[in-house]
């Protein structure tokens, strides 16, 4: 096979011919080293994902968060919830605190 009877299949035409060569590196050059290009959308995306996942997260700990506040406008819950996780006391009043150990022993 010569080289003129090469060049005059159907494929290497349509793959020599100057508008799709400028078709192709513009494609080429969209997907990969533009500043909008494909690969940056997609690191964009993940974070995105992230920065979702983070604010659900945040929006359960303010729905909890807000539940223990509105708990702590009761007096009495305050008071418990003072005893037990700050350790506080009443005047006169003597609190011994046990502690258990968490190892097994075999």
């Amino acid at each position: 096979m010569t080289f003129n009877q090469f060049r005059q299949k159907k494929i290497i035409k349509f793959i020599g011919n100057k508008y799709f060569i400028v078709l192709l590196f513009f494609v080429i050059w969209m997907l990969f080293f533009d500043e909008n290009s494909y690969l940056n959308h997609y690191e964009l995306n993940k974070e995105i994902d992230k920065l979702e996942d983070a604010n659900e997260y945040f929006e359960t700990q303010i729905e909890a968060d807000s539940k223990v506040i509105n708990n702590l406008k009761i007096p009495d819950s305050l008071e418990k919830y003072a005893r037990e996780e700050y350790k506080m006391k009443r005047e006169n009043e003597d609190i011994f605190i046990i502690e258990y150990d968490s190892v097994e022993k075999n």
